[in-house]
């Protein structure tokens, strides 16, 4: 394969005192974290679309990104893509990519010609795969870009679209299938409403199920074996998404009994979209059993958007670490780089300064989120606090022995409650800080 990042060599470990940005600080891939390589706990991806696809646009201007595996035929140009994927893939030492179907080879002129563009790339993946042992994490049917999906796929008002959607669907497990994919991702990019004057939202909700069932029947006709997430967004391109955020996903798939076939994929970007802090994202899958996967980025606090920045925040990284360590991993996915580099950051080795940096923060993360699991500070206060629901009155009403009459006979009888201790917050920020200092 041609080599793209020839500057470039495997990315080293040289651990937090070294200054060369090109070499790791803090991850060391076979460094054992709770009994557990470093690599086995964060499972990194690359995200092909952000990393080999994305040119640096935004609404006021072209692309800035200089890509050499970008030349004037379009097929050449996806076959360098695969090339660029898997040399950036073992020079960082990263295990996992992800894709979507149009990120792979280029959309035809028809739906038989862009599957036969699919076709054509796929060997070349799998023998990326091969020489490589680097494995595909999940991929997906992009099912949103195209001016076919503008009133959306599963939920449009036209029923053309959504059987075009369920025929990229079908495809793209059928690759992610042959490929060895852990899993497959549904992101409703413009499955939602821009006003409820024109929406028939019960309609298009039960539309939605009526995909995914279709694509549950159609993993078990193939024999796919990977797990299916649902990825999370409250907002944009739409007004509003109907997968706003894992509560309403949650919701929605108990309602559509489809529960047991999906997991979540959580976004960072996405939770802070939603109004959420990525930890409590995240919590609500774990505490559900249904935490899959994360994209892994970042959004700006200033502005409203899906940036989808590297994550550098050692705080998100350390407090998502011990919401994922106490869930005991990932079901099947890990931490995808659902990031771009600044439109300003526009040369090849740009790409490697942010994942080199991203992946340190969630290593940095882990290894503190680590000592402060082992040092049991944080967990001893959380069962103290909770300490009157594990005799008495608490564990009975925990075990359904206690009815509302009941209740009020035990509270007319003790007269008041007794004063509570305090939430210590402060103390318990302060002890996070003791850990990451």
């Amino acid at each position: 394969m041609a080599q793209f990042f020839p500057q470039i060599g495997s990315v080293p470990f040289q651990g937090p005192q070294s200054r060369d940005p090109l070499a790791f600080k803090h991850y060391n891939r076979d460094e054992l974290v709770e009994g557990k390589p470093m690599r086995e706990h964060l499972r990194f991806s690359i995200a092909y679309w952000h990393s080999f696809c994305g040119g640096g646009s935004d609404p006021f201007g072209v692309n800035t990104r200089l890509m050499p595996w970008q030349v004037d035929d379009p097929m050449q140009t996806a076959a360098n893509k695969v090339a660029a994927c898997f040399e950036m893939c073992q020079k960082l030492g990263i295990e996992f990519y992800c894709f979507h179907d149009n990120d792979v080879a280029p959309e035809g002129a028809t739906l038989a010609e862009s599957f036969a563009n699919f076709d054509r790339i796929v060997p070349l993946l799998r023998e990326g795969q091969q020489k490589t042992g680097v494995k595909l994490l999940w991929g997906t049917a992009n099912c949103f870009s195209n001016p076919r999906f503008m009133h959306g796929a599963g939920t449009s008002c036209n029923a053309d679209a959504f059987a075009y959607a369920a025929a990229k669907i079908a495809k793209t497990m059928e690759v992610t299938h042959a490929l060895g994919g852990a899993g497959y991702v549904f992101w409703g990019g413009r499955e939602g409403y821009k006003t409820l004057l024109n929406t028939d939202m019960k309609r298009e909700l039960d539309h939605l199920a009526r995909l995914l069932h279709m694509a549950v029947e159609h993993k078990h006709k193939i024999g796919f074996k990977g797990r299916f997430f649902i990825e999370p967004k409250p907002k944009e391109p739409t007004k509003h998404q109907y997968d706003s955020d894992a509560a309403a996903c949650l919701a929605f798939l108990q309602k559509y009994d489809l529960l047991e076939h999906f997991d979540l994929n959580i976004e960072a970007n996405h939770a802070t979209l939603a109004g959420h802090s990525f930890q409590h994202e995240l919590e609500v899958a774990a505490i559900n059993d249904k935490l899959g996967s994360v994209d892994a980025n970042r959004g700006d606090v200033l502005l409203g958007w899906d940036t989808d920045q590297f994550p550098t925040d050692i705080y998100d990284t350390t407090l998502a670490m011990l919401t994922i360590l106490k869930a005991g991993g990932f079901k099947g996915g890990g931490l995808n780089f659902d990031a771009k580099v600044a439109r300003e950051s526009f040369e090849p080795i740009d790409l490697f300064h942010a994942h080199i940096g991203a992946m340190d923060s969630f290593a940095r993360g882990l290894k503190i989120a680590a000592a402060i699991r082992a040092d049991g500070s944080l967990d001893r206060f959380i069962k103290q606090r909770y300490a009157s629901w594990d005799t008495g009155i608490g564990a009975q009403i925990e075990a359904g022995q206690v009815t509302l009459d009941q209740a009020r006979r035990y509270m007319l009888d003790k007269g008041e409650i007794a004063p509570n201790q305090s939430g210590r917050v402060e103390m318990l920020e302060n002890l996070i800080n003791q850990f990451i200092s």
